[in-house]
């Protein structure tokens, strides 16, 4: 039977066990929201993990399908030394986390669709959203909330009929304790990246891992789109795209979709 235990994932995390903690809680609303309501007595590198959220949240207020036994739903409260503008670079070094991860646990090639969504064939299988608090008397940062969703494997019945052309799975089922061995995977390979973030040196692998470069898409903003073609993503991790009147813009923050004539599967 697949397992899901604080202690599995404490037991393969080495000596970085020493400087996390993991809390596993059979179900929440979402382990970001009960994050940073517990951010003031919590410390760094606390993880939570459910096994099922009732109310999972991606970027954009959408909804995360978060059902029981074939999902991965994490948060790891960070309290880093970055100016409010760099918070972003969290996402996009656990995007290459996460593929890090899952290729070292047997994976296909994973892809980055900007910012914050890995793919495998095509296929979304890992959604990103990081939250930021701030001090209210100084306006620094107090604390940053990184939440990583993935779909370890299919859920039974498959995915739900609104995202089962976009979504899918890391691995097959009947693989044994890859929920436990896939938390423990991308908290070792983010710590290594967050712990140098500030050179930036990820950001390299982040465009390598790009599946948008020479595709078009469409730039969602103000209630309209305008088509660009997506060019690369600069050391800021910022998508840089070029209007069909050829101006160029860097895009810090923002949403996007790919066209249909290209797609997002390389």
């Amino acid at each position: 039977m697949e397992t899901l235990t604080a202690e599995g994932v404490q037991a393969r995390l080495g000596e970085l066990a020493r400087v996390m903690s993991v809390e596993v809680t059979d179900v929440c609303v979402s382990t970001n929201l009960t994050l940073k309501a517990r951010a003031a007595e919590l410390p760094a590198w606390h993880v939570l993990i459910a096994r099922r959220q009732t109310g999972g949240r991606g970027r954009m207020g959408r909804s995360f399908c978060s059902p029981e036994g074939s999902g991965l739903y994490m948060s790891v409260l960070l309290r880093p030394s970055l100016a409010a503008e760099d918070v972003p670079l969290i996402t996009t070094a656990a995007a290459v986390a996460v593929c890090r991860a899952v290729e070292e646990l047997g994976a296909d090639r994973a892809w980055i669709k900007w910012v914050n969504d890995v793919l495998i064939h095509g296929k979304k299988v890992c959604g990103i959203l990081t939250e930021a608090g701030f001090d209210g008397r100084s306006g620094g940062l107090d604390y940053a909330v990184l939440g990583v969703g993935v779909n370890v494997t299919e859920p039974p019945g498959g995915f739900p009929p609104e995202i089962a052309d976009i979504a899918g799975a890391v691995f097959p089922p009947g693989r044994q304790d890859m929920r436990e061995r896939l938390a423990a995977a991308f908290l070792r390979q983010f710590y290594t990246i967050y712990a140098a973030l500030p050179d930036r040196s990820f950001t390299a692998e982040y465009r390598d891992r790009s599946c948008l470069a020479g595709r078009y898409v469409n730039v969602l903003r103000d209630g309209g789109s305008r088509r660009a073609l997506a060019l690369t993503v600069d050391d800021r991790c910022r998508l840089v795209v070029r209007y069909d009147d050829g101006t160029e813009e860097a895009l810090f923050s923002g949403e996007i979709s790919v066209r249909p004539e290209t797609g997002c599967a390389p």
